[in-house]
């Protein structure tokens, strides 16, 4: 079995309500990149990537760039055993993870469709038989923010990020998770997260004032080194998000001692054949991992799920439906949440078929 075709499709996907973070970033309409891989048996594999504008080293516009000068050295790939090829291509186009994080996951969805597992089971194994999800919260006003966790709370959600930082000011922060912490009470993880837009001074006067309260908070700075300063100061404990994109920045993040608990994301890391090596290395520091991606539909999500389904015991937080923010809807019959928890597909390989109503015209086709 091999590729024999190539083909890309671009969806504006959406956000139900616009979502507000530190340094006036927004996000709302996104645009995801749905990729087919296509082989001589005729099986097809999926992927999908989704960058946010303005956030990360990784834009959505790179995508087909990069697909198609990637063409022809995936064209005859065989998707049984997908760590060797992706090595191939980090050869051959050093760097682009996020760009390479779509590849990697159609080529697993080939390798379970092609030997009728589930990838969860090619991934260690099924450990659950359904995961813990997190809402994500929008800075907007602190009562607002509490009547939205209130509300999650109510369908079964039991941890929550409360998004800090969109107009710079560190009372109205601390304020933030003191409401959104009343809301839900006592027991289910609340965490203010900063994606990475605050000053260590602001980080450590906000976690100072809610020190007295059970939050983590989670990368309120650029750097790893002023993130480790305020989880010293402020005692807190933490989450890295935007720092931990490959095993180097695990080990520091670890020896910093501010890697309480970290957000591993498809693609930050180049998709599910780096991840699971990053697992493995959590795993071992004893870190709780987040397992998903920076934004998408469905067939991200899925990916992140069957992740999430085979991490160890213990060594999961929780995981994102991150289709369940946005429209469309790319697979109809994908999960969704119930009782503030998910499970991944069934079937073999990620379980999940797009409506090709929903994607349109491809924009672009290597055979």
């Amino acid at each position: 079995m091999k590729v024999t075709k190539i083909t890309l499709w671009s969806v504006d996907l959406t956000s139900h309500e616009t979502y507000h973070m530190a340094e006036s970033k927004t996000c709302a309409t996104v645009k995801t990149h749905v990729l087919c891989l296509e082989t001589n048996t005729g099986l097809k594999g999926w992927g999908e990537v989704c960058p946010i504008p303005h956030y990360l080293p990784a834009y959505a516009d790179g995508v087909p760039a990069a697909v198609a000068e990637m063409g022809p050295e995936i064209l005859g790939i065989s998707p049984f055993g997908v760590d060797a090829p992706m090595r191939e291509l980090d050869g051959f186009l050093p760097g682009h993870a996020y760009a390479k994080s779509i590849v990697d996951i159609a080529l697993w969805d080939l390798f379970g469709q092609a030997t009728g597992l589930p990838l969860y089971a090619l991934l260690g194994g099924r450990t659950r038989k359904d995961m813990p999800l997190y809402h994500s919260i929008t800075c907007i006003a602190p009562d607002e923010m509490a009547r939205i966790a209130a509300t999650a709370y109510q369908s079964g959600i039991r941890q929550f990020q409360v998004k800090l930082g969109a107009d710079g000011d560190w009372e109205a922060d601390a304020e933030r998770l003191l409401k959104v912490r009343e809301a839900v009470g006592s027991g289910p993880v609340v965490y203010g997260d900063w994606n990475c837009g605050a000053s260590r001074l602001h980080a450590t006067r906000t976690g100072r004032a809610v020190a007295h309260l059970d939050v983590m908070l989670e990368q309120p700075c650029k750097t790893l080194e002023d993130c480790a300063a305020v989880r010293q100061a402020t005692g807190l404990p933490m989450k890295i998000d935007e720092n931990a994109y490959d095993l180097a920045s695990l080990l520091r993040a670890h020896a910093l001692g501010c890697m309480d608990a970290v957000a591993l994301k498809l693609s930050k890391f180049g998709g599910l054949s780096a991840m699971r090596r990053a697992r493995d290395l959590c795993v071992h520091l004893g870190t709780e991992t987040c397992a998903e991606c920076t934004w998408g539909s469905d067939i991200v999500t899925a990916a992140s799920l069957h992740f999430a389904a085979s991490t160890p015991h213990g060594a999961l937080l929780n995981t994102c439906d991150l289709s369940s923010y946005v429209a469309p809807r790319i697979c109809p019959d994908a999960p969704v949440r119930a009782n503030g928890r998910i499970a991944p597909p069934e079937g073999p390989g990620l379980g999940v078929v797009p409506d090709m109503d929903v994607l349109g015209s491809p924009i672009l086709e290597v055979v």
